[in-house]
């Protein structure tokens, strides 16, 4: 039986660039955040996939994430065959874009992990202890209390502008996705195949995470470090797990980095 179509939303031509979005949100997540570091005539192909399931990607045929790996995977190759691509993967899509670096390691041209989950099981993370950076008061308390408590469950700054991003990158893929999918992923959540486990990959990464970042943390991303011999580790202060727009202008500036980085790589 063929899998349904993922929805997916590209921009630009040129070099393809696969964005894998976090658990339950879509695919706003992750154009959210990178378009705006792209020049308009930047000759990146920016392909971004609703994850089965969740946004407007039907969850049929999904009950884990291995499902959802597979799926993946083979979008790849109905997307972009054999071509040299870059991935980025956020949170969820962090985790299966490690697994996919494993599968297709010499296809990849460089990978940027952003708060990338590590540890499977949520118990067994090293997590710091949930903290608001910078609180305003004054702005929650004119929120609806149903917005409010999203917004603030794992908010380190309480700004109009985080609350803008919220309103615009996450909280429409929160609203979106199908429940009975979602449910069954949540259930099987853990990968069975060794992610790292085979040669170290040697391509441009960056591993970015929120130095109060109380979902994925940031202490279990620095195990990962020695398999990623040329990456690039940040731990930002004053970010949490949606530090792409807690710390905008500081995250825009290291992908851009990434990215100057894969463009002057040397190529066999």
């Amino acid at each position: 039986m063929t899998a349904p179509p993922l929805n997916v939303v590209e921009h630009g031509s040129g070099v393809p660039l696969v964005a894998l979005h976090g658990f339950p949100v879509d695919h706003r997540v992750m154009s959210g955040c990178l378009e705006p570091i792209f020049e308009a005539d930047e000759p990146i192909r920016r392909i971004y996939p609703d994850l089965p399931g969740l946004g407007a990607s039907p969850g049929d045929g999904v009950s884990s994430t291995r499902d959802v790996l597979e799926r993946i995977d083979a979008f790849i190759d109905e997307t972009v065959g054999a071509e040299p691509f870059l991935l980025v993967g956020e949170s969820y899509g962090g985790y299966l874009s490690r697994a996919l670096v494993q599968r297709r390691g010499d296809q990849v041209l460089g990978l940027a992990l952003i708060c990338p989950s590590v540890v499977a099981d949520a118990a067994a993370r090293m997590l710091p202890a949930q903290a608001v950076r910078r609180p305003d008061a004054g702005l929650i308390a004119r929120l609806d209390p149903v917005e409010a408590a999203e917004f603030t469950d794992i908010a380190v700054v309480e700004s109009q502008a985080a609350l803008d991003r919220f309103r615009t990158d996450v909280a429409p893929g929160l609203a979106a996705g199908d429940p009975d999918a979602i449910a069954r992923i949540r259930a099987d959540y853990a990968l069975d195949e060794p992610i790292e486990g085979g040669p170290r990959f040697m391509a441009p990464t960056l591993i970015v995470a929120g130095r109060q970042d109380s979902v994925v943390g940031y202490r279990d991303q620095w195990r990962l470090i020695e398999h990623y011999p040329t990456a690039t580790f940040v731990v930002l202060d004053v970010a949490g797990h949606n530090l792409q727009f807690e710390r905008p202008d500081l995250f825009a500036s290291l992908v851009r980095d990434w990215l100057d980085r894969v463009a002057d790589e040397p190529r066999g």
